[in-house]
């Protein structure tokens, strides 16, 4: 077996690894407002999550949908099953979605984190 294949697909433990990705500018876009329910679907980049998923890792959908309403429980839930509504009509494979918890930023620099053009 590839050694660098083996590498990506299991954390220094030897685990599956966990995914978190991001939703809206990586699996999705938007060609006039910024409205999730007009999100466009990338099938591109869609099917590169879905290989990460077929490959054994643990995928999970994390959003800042929601996240400015995160005392409005009802708002909270409508933002869930649409997400979730999408993901399903998109093809999606995942093993879990958060939303509400991922917080607002501009730019996110971390040690492993990675562009969708670069998977």
């Amino acid at each position: 077996m590839d050694t660098m294949k083996e590498h990506l697909r299991y954390s220094p433990e030897g685990e599956p690894r966990k995914i978190f990705v991001d939703i809206d500018e990586t699996i999705c876009f938007f060609s006039g407002k910024r409205r999730y329910d007009l999100a466009e679907p990338n099938y591109d980049n869609i099917a590169k999550i879905n290989k990460l998923y077929d490959e054994g890792n643990i995928i999970t959908y994390w959003t800042a949908r929601g996240s400015s309403d995160t005392f409005n429980v009802l708002r909270l839930e409508q933002y869930r099953r649409l997400t979730k509504s999408q993901l399903t009509e998109w093809g999606c494979k995942h093993h879990d979605l958060q939303l509400g918890t991922k917080p607002q930023f501009d730019l996110f620099i971390d040690d492993k984190a990675k562009r969708i053009e670069e998977i």
